[in-house]
Formats: structure tokens, sequence, C-alpha cells
């Protein structure tokens, strides 16, 4: 992955700006609309999860049935309706269409199913259903309690997948190369940590405790603080149109303009069965799958470990939303710095495998800090004489900013650039296969090893030292990925510019 840059900018340059000039046009654009999308994204993992935790009758214990038994069967919805799509339209289309979706959804939210909330969630029933099973389905009659807050919470989810993985990452891979990307996606990275950082500012603003009387919109604080985000989202998914056609009808050649609309080229045909068994073919795409599957598996068990222990700190909903908007800032800080000055250098200065290897091995050590106390953490409390559940929530706050700002960064650049060597075919059946199906079935999976744990023991709490070692194992399939991948993808390269 080493890049002659020397030769181009002078010292600095390189190091902080490796864009040309006659490359701003279509730098920049990309830029933007990258920056809005991730605004979204973090704006949505912050409202959420404090949506579902601490709505009534619920807690952490609902996000794993949430995504085990309602986000998971929607991803494969949305990947047999994407597959549809694409067969039909050009990808500029494909990406109007599903923009809509999402807009309306968030319009549709936020003047009629929140303000409905009171007629809408049988209360009543799931009180009932929640006396005559077991402590430990209390996830899932959560979930059919607030069922508008989980049908919120299965969208924010699918914007990750549909909008930020598949339709933007399969857009800019498709009009990069692997030498711009290179230079382009560590700024990128840094753009979107920076959008991040402008997140987690709206989500402390927005859950501020104060009620404007002259709204004549909701009876509270949080219900105010909904409708902001929502119309925030909304005018951000509208620009982010805006940008995209911009891009598309001035900056993107003829050539490959008319590509994309078919008008040059037969249009390829895809379905959900066809790009699993491209998946399935591929040792080279089964290494991406594993490699995103193991950070997807690992982290959802650790985060919803923390989150329990969040809400047992943060009880109120806006308490708890600023809490994570602060979180939020921090990590997208963190990850802000990380690419301006590390990240594009360490991309294009060594190995993919040197590079790919780092984010596993921080999520290992912090992982592992942050579960030892999690299981030991009154011991460890009544030694040092401090609160143990306000230095749990800190040090999970810790290695989820940590591990996400290496996501953000690390691991998204070098899996994002692990598929731009792959013929046009295989690339976009298996990035829709991956980041469709792939890394849903790594977040269901380490919800359904949560589900499975609190039938059985019934709390977070007495179930953390299963999940340690679950966590451990992970880590070790990412590894042997990441090494087995390195070998393919640099070998794919040589091939590929052997042949030019």
């Amino acid at each position: 992955m080493q890049e002659k840059t020397k030769f181009e900018f002078g010292k600095w340059r390189s190091f902080l700006w490796p864009i040309h000039p006659w490359e701003l046009k279509k730098f920049l654009p990309m830029f933007g609309m990258f920056f809005l999308i991730a605004f979204n994204y973090n704006s949505l993992r912050s409202y959420k999860d404090t949506m579902v935790v601490t709505a009534q009758g619920s807690g952490a214990e609902a996000i794993p049935f949430i995504k085990v038994w309602v986000v998971l069967p929607c991803a494969v919805l949305f990947t047999l309706f994407f597959s549809y799509l694409t067969n039909r339209f050009s990808r500029e289309k494909v990406f109007y269409i599903m923009m809509s979706i999402f807009i309306a959804f968030f319009a549709l939210f936020a003047f009629v199913l929140w303000p409905a909330q009171e007629y809408l969630h049988p209360h009543a029933l799931a009180d009932k259903m929640q006396t005559a099973l077991p402590e430990g389905f209390k996830g899932m009659i959560a979930i059919f309690r607030n069922w508008t807050f989980s049908l919120f919470y299965v969208m924010s989810e699918l914007w990750s997948t549909a909008i930020l993985s598949v339709l933007w990452w399969g857009f800019a891979n498709e009009i990069t190369s692997v030498g711009e990307a290179k230079r382009y996606y560590g700024l990128l990275m840094m753009g979107g940590n920076v959008a991040g950082i402008a997140a987690g500012y709206a989500a402390i603003c927005f859950s501020g405790n104060l009620f404007y009387s002259w709204i004549p919109y909701g009876k509270n604080s949080w219900d105010q603080s909904v409708l902001f985000l929502n119309l925030t989202l909304i005018g951000s998914g509208i620009l982010t149109i805006v940008i995209f056609h911009w891009l598309n009808r001035n900056v993107i050649r003829p050539e490959e303009a008319r590509s994309a609309a078919t008008l040059q080229k037969p249009k390829i045909q895809t379905s959900l069965w066809d790009n699993l068994k491209v998946l399935a073919k591929s040792k080279y795409l089964l290494c991406i799958a594993m490699i995103v599957l193991g950070y997807n598996l690992s982290m959802n068990l650790i985060e919803l470990v923390w989150k329990n222990q969040l809400l047992q700190l943060y009880a109120d909903p806006n308490d708890y939303n600023s809490y994570m908007g602060h979180v939020m800032i921090i990590m997208s800080f963190i990850a802000a710095l990380s690419g301006l000055f590390l990240i594009s250098n360490l991309i294009r200065k060594y190995s993919w495998t040197r590079v790919a290897i780092l984010p596993p091995t921080i999520v290992l050590v912090t992982g592992v800090g942050f579960l030892f106390f999690a299981i030991f953490q009154q011991s460890i409390g009544a030694f040092f004489g401090i609160a143990p559940l306000l230095l749990a929530v800190t040090l999970g706050s810790a290695q989820n900013i940590l591990s996400r700002a290496t996501k953000y960064t690390l691991f998204d650049a070098t899996k994002e650039i692990a598929f731009i060597p792959l013929d046009p075919d295989t690339k976009i059946k298996g990035k829709a296969a991956i980041d469709g199906v792939g890394s849903r079935l790594g977040k269901s999976g380490g919800s359904m090893i949560h589900q499975g744990l609190l039938i059985i023991f019934s709390t977070m709490g007495a179930s953390t030292p299963y999940i340690a070692t679950i966590f451990l194992g992970m880590i070790v399939i990412w590894f042997l990925a990441v090494l087995s991948l390195g070998k393919k993808f640099e070998q794919l390269v040589s091939e590929r510019a052997s042949a030019v």
C-alpha cells in the first residue's frame, strides 16, 4: 500500500492535504456528502439507544431482542429490496429512492408516531404479558410495548447499512481508484469524525432540558428534542440528495454516467441468493465478511454490558442522551485528530495488513480491561474506596470511545480499500451481501448470545463472565481473518497492476 506522494506534494502537503487542485471538484462534494450522512448516522446512534433503553417497561435488555427479532429480518428484506431496485434502476436512482424512504419515515415519526404514542403503545397488554412470562423475557415484551420506538431503532440501524455502508461506500468505491482511495479515504474519515463531533453537540443542545412553550409541539423537553432531531435528519438528507445530484451531473465523466445508467454495457443483475453465492465461493470475500463479523459481534457483546451500567446511572432520557453526546464528541475528536495526523499516512506508507491489524488489537486491549472490571467491580471498588458504578461507566465509555474511533478511521478505510481491486460484479454483489447481511449477522449474533444468556441468568451482570469468554474467541477469529486477507489483497493488487 505504499504510494510515492513525496514526488507529487511537499512534505506537509503530503501529510495534511494530499489532494490535487483538479480533484477538488470531485473530492469536496464527496466530503460534503459523507459529512451529512455521517452526521445523521451519529445522531441516530445516540437517540435510538436513548429512546429504547429509557422507555417505559424497557431497558438495555431490549436491545438484543430488537436486533435479533426485528433488525435482522428487516436487514434481509432490505437486501432483497435493494437487489430489486438495482436490477431495475441506475445506482443514481436507487440512491434517490432509498434516501426518500428514510426522509419520509423521519417526517412520519416526528409528526404522527411520536405525538400519538400514548394511543399506539399497548402498555396494559404488555403489563399482563410481563406478569405471565419470566423476567428474562422483559426485552422481548419491551419491543411490543414500545413498538414505534422499536421501528425508529430499526430505521436508525438500517441507515447505517443502507445509506452509509451500501449506497455511499458503493458509490465512492465505484468512482474512486485504489490510488485515489489511499489519499481520499483518510480525509473522508476525518470529515465523518468531525460530523460526529457536530452530532454530539447537537445531542447535548437538544437534550438541554429546555421546553419552548412557543413551539406547538410536545409536553416536555424530551418531546421537543425528538422533533429537533428529526427536522435535522430531514434537512441533512435533502441536502445530501442535492449534492449527490450535482456530483453526478457535473463531475462524473460522461462515460461513467452512461455506464451507471446502463447505456453502454449490460447492467449487473443481483439477487440476495446470487450475492450470497458469490460470497460463499470467494475466500477473499469470506475474509472480509469474517473481519466485519468480528468487529460487530465483539463490539455488540461489550456495548450492551456498558449501556446496562449507563442506564443505572442515568435513567432520565435527556441525561442519558446528553451523556451519549459527550461520549460521541470525545470519540469523534480523537478519531478526527487521528485521521488528520496519522491515518492517511499509515494507509499510504504501510501495508494493508499492518494497518488492518490495529483495530482488533485496540478492541482486545480495551475490551479485556473493561470486562475484567465489570466482573470484579464490587471487589475493586471496595479495595480502592470508589463508587464501582461510576468507574464502570467511565471505563466502558473509554473502551467505546477508543474502539469506535478506530472503527471510523482504520477499520472502515481498510475494509473499503479491500473491495476496490475486485471486478465490478464481485464488488457489487459481495459488498451488498457483506454490508447488507454480514454486518447485521455480526450485531445480531452478539444480540442472540446476550438474549440466550439473559433468558438463562435473567440479568446482564450474571452473564458477563460468559460474554468475556466469547469475546476473546471472536477476537482470535478476527486476527486470523486479517492476516489471511492481507496476503490475498497484496497479491490481487499486484496482479491488477501488472495487467494494466
